[in-house]
């Protein structure tokens, strides 16, 4: 089993995860750095599912560094006022979230948070999703989130297309894919990490894949903490998994290796919908969450448009044909589908539904 008290192999430490400057994508004249920048981004994405994005000229570290202050500010409040915004409050997944109330492959995640979804129209707690959001009452909180909401979905849009650059799409179809994320239904955590206990039979945040387009997130300086897992043929691991309630183990060949923060950027990971976009070319990567120390951590989730309906994209089939590897799924050149069509909405309905329940989770 994998022990949350293990820490990373030193020598695997994520020193050569690639920092990708998106600074070419903010400029209309810089087409050379544009094609880097898509390539380094299509590269990483087939190797790692990780990557630091440089912000510089995109966003301020004093910006982030409020986010942070408005973070403690909150997560320092009594309970009594914490409580005021409760997710049971609202839909059960617009709000507060206590302690150990998140739950990941079973078990409670050692963290409390509040989470933000984009505003719906005509919203109705009772139905899944469908609520308001819920804004603490620390002075500037609102303010400031709204405004680092917007900047994030910029900047989703901007990544999305350098990432179709690189996947080789046409100007054509990456406007058909734009058409299915320019109304994101994004998601923003404000998450707080207490110290792990020793003995605690759990983790920060358990193992998981993100299950959207892209995660941006910010993070206080603590290192160690965020964990990712990259496959490597000859060592095996052992996750927890669940399957209907029950826990169960699954093997995977790899090893935990640390994605420790870098001032002025982000760590930027693909979720499921890239992996399907790809065909599989592209691949969600699994990651935890490890505290010793107290830590802030501020993940802006990019996702699909709530309608949107998701399935493997030409430009990822061209690519695979042409591609050795995956010639064994093709017939003439031609990669078939390895992903039924879904509707993001539905599939994140069913996931969210799950997420406080002990045996299940959203990451299951």
């Amino acid at each position: 089993m994998i022990s949350n008290g293990l820490p990373p192999d030193p020598t695997l430490q994520l020193s050569s995860l690639p920092v990708i400057h998106i600074a070419p994508y903010l400029t209309d004249n810089d087409k050379h750095g544009r094609l880097s920048t898509s390539a380094a981004l299509h590269a990483a994405c087939r190797e790692f599912g990780f990557f630091y994005l440089d912000l510089t000229g995109f966003a301020t570290p004093e910006e982030t560094e409020e986010l942070a202050r408005l973070a403690r500010e909150f997560f320092a409040l009594p309970s009594e006022e914490k409580n005021k915004v409760h997710l049971r409050l609202q839909d059960n997944a617009r709000g507060y979230q206590r302690l150990k109330e998140n739950v990941t492959n079973g078990k409670a995640d050692n963290h409390e948070g509040i989470d933000f979804y984009k505003p719906v129209q005509n919203p109705d707690k009772t139905k899944p999703l469908w609520g308001e959001n819920q804004w603490p009452s620390v002075p500037e909180f609102r303010e400031k989130y709204e405004k680092w909401v917007e900047k994030m979905k910029e900047l989703g849009l901007v990544v999305m297309e350098a990432m179709a650059v690189g996947l080789g799409m046409t100007p054509e179809e990456w406007e058909e894919l734009k058409g299915n994320v320019d109304d994101s239904f994004w998601v923003l955590r404000v998450i707080g990490y207490p110290p792990l206990p020793n003995d605690y039979d759990g983790f920060s945040c358990g193992a998981h894949k993100d299950y959207g387009c892209l995660t941006f997130l910010w993070a206080d300086d603590t290192k160690g903490a965020l964990q990712v897992f990259l496959q490597q043929p000859g060592l095996i691991v052992k996750r927890p998994v669940s399957y209907g309630g029950v826990i169960d183990e699954a093997v995977e060949q790899g090893t935990w290796i640390n994605a420790d923060p870098i001032k002025g950027c982000v760590v930027c990971n693909i979720g499921e919908m890239w992996e399907i976009w790809s065909n599989g070319l592209y691949k969600s990567t699994l990651h935890r969450v490890v505290h010793r120390g107290i830590n802030y951590r501020i993940p802006f989730f990019f996702e699909p448009n709530f309608e949107a309906v998701i399935k493997p994209l030409d430009a990822a089939l061209r690519m695979q044909a042409e591609d050795a590897d995956f010639l064994h799924h093709s017939e003439g050149n031609i990669v078939k589908p390895n992903y039924e069509p879904i509707r993001y909405g539905e599939f994140l309905k069913k996931k969210v539904g799950s997420n406080f329940e002990i045996g299940k989770g959203k990451y299951d």
